[in-house]
């Protein structure tokens, strides 16, 4: 069993939106007596039957593919009776077994929740189609004519926690830019997502979904995760989505490329040039608006040469909103507020905690957040455009911004429409991860009969 159990005054489970129970006791859902051959015998069956529907997506056009998740729309609206009983179960369950009130509402859906899942998988069919786009042409001195096309990456299995409105996200995503996909969620929802993959399958094969293209393993033994993350020769990509233990799970199981992010320790520097109105609401907005997330605010660096006004301004601001402050030595000659140790640099507290530092100059702020940040999002706040333009070039995280909250670090502020998740790496996707990111390339050359030999 892997458990993440919370840092010290953690109230807060989620990352991202999900929560870090991982996987569940056996005794309290039950997957049958499988035994470790036969979970691998199916699952490998799947990987089968995905590399097969794969092929099949990749030729789909843009308007057949949006009927189909039209119809994946209409089949969620048909068994919503069901699926809601299913969640129901699921609920119970966790009610049982003693979730927290968080926990439990990230698990719930109710009839709002699931017309919102319906209306999601009809705005993805009005997101423009990555596929077959572009990316570069040219032509060979002699003679051949080359493309640069966007091509579908092929078979992508999906590990995730509580939320099931994962499910659909995570489904819809990868067949708008012609992915199968192999969903394997948590087993705290396992009913839930049993019955809106069901309703998905359903639905989309009236309209012509390819079998196979929509997989959920069915059971939640916890041998399956280590299958998908050995089964190279089916999945092409795993993307991760929950807390750090799922993630390192995976990654150090995984025999393909995964896509993820760790922690989300995301920085504010407020320069001595900072308008500190504006400051003071970006790093309030950046902190309180959703505390629980990979891109709330976790540490605040402030100028020497401004914090002595700045921080009993912020810190005023924040404690109306119940945030508990931990500060360095030169903070705390200003505000009467805890001692920020070596370990609150490098947590993500998910929680209304935030870690502040005095610097002297760009140079350390620079310095501190390259050594302290996970590299997801960093702000800088300031009036001098020259070192906005610096510290965005320097600072070596997914995204950096200048004079903006963190929390627009996200696919849907972005403009991508929708998101499967965020990463930090720098191969092949970074930061927010729309349909384009579920897309390779591939090149395509075409002459008339050019040789090698004859050059």
């Amino acid at each position: 069993m892997f458990i993440r159990t919370p840092k010290e005054n953690q109230s807060r489970f989620d990352i991202c939106d999900e929560v870090y129970v991982l996987f569940l006791s056996e005794s309290v859902y039950p997957s049958g007596a499988m035994t470790s051959q036969e979970i691998q015998d199916q699952v490998y069956q799947m990987g089968k039957n995905a590399r097969a529907a794969a092929l099949a997506l990749a030729v789909l056009s843009e308007e057949k593919k949006n009927e189909i998740l039209k119809a994946m729309a209409a089949g969620i609206r048909a068994a919503s009776a069901k699926i809601l009983a299913a969640n129901a179960q699921d609920i119970a369950a966790g009610e049982q077994r003693g979730l927290t009130s968080a926990m439990l509402d990230r698990l719930r859906l109710d009839e709002a929740r699931l017309e919102a899942v319906a209306a999601g998988v009809e705005k993805v069919a009005t997101l423009s189609d990555p596929v077959g786009e572009i990316l570069g042409e040219w032509k060979r001195p002699n003679g051949i004519a080359i493309q640069q096309i966007r091509v579908p990456i092929g078979v992508i299995g999906i590990i995730y926690e509580s939320r099931p409105n994962v499910t659909s996200d995570a489904a819809v995503l990868c067949l708008k830019s012609g992915n199968a996909t192999i969903l394997r969620g948590g087993s705290e929802a396992i009913h839930s997502n049993r019955a809106l993959a069901e309703a998905l399958q359903k639905g989309g094969q009236k309209a012509g979904l390819p079998e196979g293209a929509i997989q959920l393993i069915p059971f939640t033994d916890r041998e399956s995760v280590a299958v998908m993350a050995g089964m190279d020769r089916y999945l092409d990509l795993i993307i991760p989505r929950g807390g750090k233990g799922l993630i390192e799970t995976v990654v150090s199981l995984a025999r393909m490329p995964v896509i993820k992010h760790y922690d989300g320790i995301c920085h504010a520097y407020v320069h001595a040039d900072a308008d500190l109105e504006m400051a003071t609401r970006i790093v309030v907005d950046a902190k309180t608006q959703k505390p629980s997330v990979c891109n709330a605010l976790e540490t605040l660096l402030v100028d020497e040469k401004v914090a002595a006004e700045f921080l009993p301004k912020v810190s005023q601001e924040l404690s109306n909103r119940h945030v508990e402050l931990r500060g360095d030595q030169k903070t705390r000659e200003i505000l009467e507020v805890k001692e920020a140790s070596e370990e609150d640099w490098q947590t993500e507290y998910l929680d209304y905690i935030l870690s502040i530092k005095v610097v002297s100059s760009l140079d350390e702020a620079i310095n501190h957040i390259n050594t302290y940040s996970s590299q997801h999002t960093e702000v800088i706040v300031t009036q001098d455009h020259e070192s906005a333009e610096r510290f965005m070039r320097e600072v070596d995280s997914a995204c950096v911004f200048h004079n903006v909250s963190t929390r627009f670090s996200d696919g849907e502020e972005f403009g991508f429409g929708a998101e499967i998740g965020i990463s930090t790496d720098k191969l092949h996707a970074r930061g927010p991860m729309g349909l384009r990111e579920l897309t390779s390339y591939q090149y395509r050359v075409r002459g008339n009969g050019q040789l090698k030999a004859s050059q």
